[in-house]
């Protein structure tokens, strides 16, 4: 039943007339007391104020205390206010044993008609209660309406805080990985500025110890010197004094007088330094001079160049004139050639088909140049038809044994998504790229089957198999590339993982010594500095490896200028590999991990099995300068465990020698 619907029951004469009218007079005279007051507080207080009852602004009123009332006796409680409060009371109990939602509104509607049963009750205040509960009305409306418009904002407000923490989240993860990765580039900056010192104050100790010790050797020099020089002197004098005495008798003897020396030997002194200081002013003056012998042979040579030169200027004229007489000869008898040969000319001239761009379908650039070597047109069209209408629309699963890698442990028909190339490359780096930073994460990495099954299941979802199946066809058929047999060999445990980064690791090294080598910061450097970086990024190359390097590095720019961009030499072609630089600079690092391995061979040669001390002595033995922590990796990888367990058990040789090849081992470089 509706609130508004109810009905007050009639007033029940329970009570005797007497005490109902007493009732009625007191509260009568009650309310005719506070009505009294309360127009008076307002004559008083507020005469303006009348106005304002049904203004938008409310008006402050103030009421004066009333007096107190005497109670002369107990007062009942009015009738009317009895059959307010029950009727309240017995509808709110309806709306609380209900399990309604609106129930507060309800609630709200069932006090505003008891609220307006008052109102209609009291004629005197009709006024003044309805403006208050029409103020009432208007602003809980409008707070309906603001609630209704604010409840949609609600999840948009928790959507974009969420939003907000995780792109937080995610900041705060980057920003982590940039801050380790510049702190370990600062630990590895200041160590090296260690050793640089280190080396530095051991070069200052010993050309000190240089410079005592030629001191103390040139002042040896100068004492012997000075004393023959004097032993010379006294046997001079001591000769023309014996002559003297022999030719004339009657002079004087003339003795040896030390003062004399002593002023000789000063003089001599300072002839001797005059003559050292215009010694070493002619040789800074005439280092660069040509001695004559020399001149004489090379301008002999540069003539007898000049004559060969002639020689075969000669030779060019005569052999240039004889083409001239043959190509007008030829250009006389052009015109009947043209008129036989127009059928061929025209066929040679048709337009053919780029067949290469079918090597993706057929397998690979060298499988399309078997199929279609030698054949005609129509040919090759047949046996490119032929090759389509012969590939699998569907994989077929190998199932879920243990025996099938867990990334191709799928049953049933899989579609064949026929990647390309440059899709399988893109997919390779992506997976490298998510697996370092899986192995920064986790102190024990994963193995990249493992990771693969997980990344595709967590990129491509329900795809996943026809991922994993197409990707493997994709990889079988074009082994020849660098990166997918490289990362063919991981998956299949042909190599260890360590061979990826390493290369990885090497490229990004040359890179940073090419940027600290290119002080004016323009991209590229003189054939000079650029040789002096390849010596600085690579200490233990030879002259030829350098040599090939900057050969490669010029033939790749197509440059013999003096001066090699080498950020371009990073760029990679349309499939997405490295050019002939970087691949040759990969290529000469497999051949020094080779190269130390055979070294290691032979330092082992005669040994059956090898511990772990036998291979750390041969270690020392064939690289001194090999850290610590290195060695112990190497050791890990021989023998297939972890650094802090290894055992003195033994292993074969040769199968010790095979897990080191297939990893990334190498020489140490120079320290400091």
């Amino acid at each position: 039943m509706a609130v508004k619907d109810l009905q007050l029951p009639p007033l029940l004469h329970s009570r005797s007339s007497s005490q109902f009218e007493s009732n009625d007079d007191n509260n009568r005279g009650l309310q005719r007391h506070i009505a009294n007051k309360m127009s008076r507080a307002k004559l008083i207080k507020t005469k303006e104020k009348e106005k304002s009852y049904f203004s938008s602004e409310p008006a402050e009123v103030t009421f004066q205390k009333p007096r107190q009332i005497r109670n002369y006796g107990s007062l009942a409680k009015p009738r009317f206010l009895e059959q307010l409060e029950c009727l309240l009371k017995r509808e709110l109990e309806v709306l609380d044993n209900t399990q309604d939602s609106k129930v507060q509104e309800l609630r709200l509607q069932v006090y505003q008609e008891v609220f307006g049963h008052l109102i209609e009750e009291f004629k005197t205040y009709k006024p003044i209660l309805s403006a208050i509960k029409k103020e009432y009305d208007i602003t809980l409306a409008h707070l309906r309406d603001q609630i209704r418009d604010l409840l949609p904002l609600r999840p948009k407000l928790v959507l974009v805080s969420e939003q907000c923490d995780k792109k937080i989240l995610e900041m705060r993860v980057q920003e982590r990985e940039e801050v380790r990765a510049l702190k370990q580039e600062c630990r590895h900056l200041q160590s090296v500025i260690e050793s640089m010192r280190s080396q530095q104050s051991a070069l200052q100790i010993q050309v000190d110890h240089l410079k005592e010790d030629l001191a103390t050797q040139y002042q040896l020099y100068r004492d012997e010197r000075d004393a023959r020089k004097l032993l010379i002197t006294r046997i001079s004098t001591m000769q023309s004094t014996q002559d003297a005495e022999h030719d004339d008798n009657n002079e004087e003897d003339e003795s040896e007088d030390p003062v004399v020396v002593k002023m000789a030997l000063q003089v001599c002194r300072e002839d001797l330094t005059k003559a050292q200081i215009e010694l070493n002013r002619l040789q800074a003056e005439y280092s660069d001079v040509v001695p004559r012998r020399d001149w004489d042979n090379l301008n002999h040579l540069h003539e007898e160049t000049l004559m060969k030169l002639e020689t075969l200027q000669t030779d060019f004229n005569q052999v240039k004139s004889e083409y001239d007489t043959l190509l007008e000869v030829h250009q006389k008898s052009a015109p009947t050639t043209q008129q036989h040969g127009s059928d061929s000319q025209h066929i040679a001239t048709t337009p053919r088909p780029n067949w290469e761009q079918c090597s993706d379908i057929l397998g690979g650039t060298e499988r399309c140049k078997e199929l279609f070597e030698g054949q005609s047109s129509q040919k090759r069209l047949e046996i490119l038809m032929k090759e389509i209408n012969s590939q699998n629309q569907f994989f077929t699963g190998l199932g879920t044994s243990s025996d099938v890698p867990i990334y191709l442990r799928y049953e049933g028909k899989l579609k064949n998504l026929k990647l390309k190339k440059a899709d399988v490359i893109k997919v390779i780096k992506e997976i490298w790229r998510n697996k370092m930073a899986d192995n920064e994460k986790n102190d024990d990495p994963r193995d990249l089957q493992t990771f693969l099954h997980s990344y595709l299941v967590e990129q491509y979802k329900d795809k996943a198999g026809e991922w994993a199946y197409s990707l493997m066809e994709s990889v079988q058929n074009n082994l020849k590339d660098d990166l997918i047999c490289l990362f063919n060999d991981v998956l299949t445990g042909k190599v260890d993982e360590s061979i990826y980064h390493g290369q990885t690791q090497l490229l990004s090294h040359l890179l940073k010594v090419l940027i600290q080598s290119d002080i004016t910061q323009c991209g590229s450097l003189t054939v000079s500095e650029f040789s002096e970086a390849l010596r600085k990024a690579f200490p233990l190359k030879s002259d030829q490896d350098i040599e090939e390097l900057l050969a490669a590095a010029q033939t790749e720019l197509e440059s013999s200028g003096v001066r090699i961009s080498y950020q371009t030499l990073y760029t990679e072609d349309t499939d997405g590999q490295h050019k002939e630089f970087l691949s040759l600079v990969k290529k000469q690092a497999t051949a020094e991990r080779l190269q130390y391995i055979s070294e290691l061979r032979a330092q082992l040669e005669g040994k059956g099995e090898v511990d772990a001390e036998q291979l750390w002595v041969a270690f020392k033995t064939i690289d001194p300068s090999l850290e610590p922590e290195n060695l112990e990796w190497n050791l890990s990888v021989a023998f297939q465990t972890k650094e802090s367990e290894l055992q003195a058990q033994a292993l074969e040789k040769e199968v010790v020698l095979q897990r080191l090849s297939v990893a990334h081992v190498k020489r140490a470089g120079p320290k400091g």
